[in-house]
């Protein structure tokens, strides 16, 4: 998985990386993927809930290449 863009909310708290996923969505592609790197515990939880009310699929998480946990979202509209 390569994202089109990858968001650095390792220092944000709750719940800033799901507010910053809503403002740079726009910023990738129909189709493209767009990766949120936090280390948010709520993150795990709320990127894919946020993907099923806005309607975006939630590819899965995997981590970044210094280990922080990264929620990757695919734009579908």
């Amino acid at each position: 998985m390569t994202p089109a863009v990858e968001l650095d909310c390792r220092e944000l708290p709750c719940p800033r990386p799901i507010i910053e996923l809503g403002r740079h969505l726009g910023d990738v592609g129909v189709g493209q993927l767009l990766a949120v790197v936090a280390h948010d515990p709520a993150a795990r939880h709320d990127v894919p809930a946020w993907c099923r009310m806005r309607g975006q699929e939630y590819v899965g998480e995997d981590t970044a290449d210094d280990g922080a946990p990264r929620f990757v979202v695919r734009r579908l509209s």
